[in-house]
């Protein structure tokens, strides 16, 4: 998972420089601390709604709306089922 996070902070960093953008000016913009910032270009690690406001800030947003998203059907038979899982509102009770 850290793989991950530091590849994530070193793509906006990648961006920001594209986009010919200081650090401080970034943070500004995101309406995040400087230090904030520099630690997710290191590490990538930072809250939720920090990595957001810097992905608004350099024009990236649109990866968020699918973070989360449901798998594409393989089958009609799975696209019925999904109709069934989401009338539940909880989770089901696994077997101890």
């Amino acid at each position: 998972m850290a793989e991950v996070l530091q590849a994530l902070g070193l793509r906006a960093q990648h961006l920001r420089l594209l986009q010919n953008v200081t650090q401080r000016e970034l943070a500004a913009n995101a309406g995040v601390g400087l230090k904030a910032l520099r630690r997710f270009e290191a590490t990538g690690q930072g809250t939720l709604e920090t990595a957001m406001r810097i992905a608004v800030a350099l024009g990236v947003e649109d990866g968020f709306g699918t973070l989360f998203a449901a798998p594409p059907f393989q089958t009609l038979a799975d696209a019925e089922a999904q109709l069934v899982a989401t009338t539940r509102r909880r989770a089901r009770k696994r077997a101890s």
